[in-house]
């Protein structure tokens, strides 16, 4: 159906966005504890790199049984789920650890690690599984995937935008967070109903 082919897309979309507004969001959590040093954005990339190439990976092992909208939704609503830490407990999370690691590098490293890695990793689950599903309604591998990776790109890019241009200017850190858990819980939740209702088509 076209509606749930349009809900993977938008889901590819938020998944690029909720990705990059972390990124930018976790070097201004961790800067308070460790500092605001090159090595700070060296830990937060190399940690979400680490955690998407592992998502990937993961991703595209779930995909290959029998995968679903209802499923990539579902996963959508796991990353909002991990992340939640991140909005609920940041601080207390980086002081536990900065008073446990005296060099402020492997600190920021561990402090990304601590709030980062489960909501990232299962974020990167995402366009992988997206493009299976969308081969095996469309059956062109290629152009799928090249569609699929050009609209979480165009995520993350606008998430880039948005966060750095306007959103810190206007919130705080915690308002952002649950702004972005907000928008993954309406977005996993969508996808939901839409694989409901075709579902429904389907069997009626």
């Amino acid at each position: 159906m076209r509606s749930e082919r349009v809900c993977v897309y938008m889901l590819a979309f938020w998944s690029g966005c909720f990705v990059m507004a972390l990124e930018l969001l976790g070097a201004r959590a961790l800067s308070p504890f460790f500092g605001s040093g090159i090595y700070v954005w060296g830990a937060v990339i190399t940690l979400f790199m680490l955690s998407l190439s592992l998502g990937y990976l993961i991703g595209g092992t779930l995909s290959a049984r029998d995968p679903s909208l209802a499923r990539l939704s579902a996963l959508v609503l796991l990353a909002m789920a991990a992340a939640l830490p991140c909005a609920l407990a940041p601080d207390a999370i980086l002081e536990f650890v900065a008073a446990r690691v005296e060099d402020a590098r492997y600190g920021a490293l561990a402090g990304s690690v601590a709030l980062f890695f489960l909501p990232i990793t299962v974020s990167g689950t995402v366009s992988p599984y997206a493009v299976r599903l969308l081969v095996d309604r469309l059956g062109s591998a290629g152009q799928v995937a090249g569609w699929v990776f050009f609209v979480s790109t165009l995520g993350s890019t606008l998430g880039t935008l948005a966060t750095s241009f306007y959103l810190v200017l206007i919130f705080d850190l915690d308002q952002i967070m649950a702004g972005l858990l907000a928008a993954s819980a309406l977005f996993g939740l969508a996808g939901l109903l839409v694989a409901r209702g075709g579902r429904d088509v389907a069997t009626a």
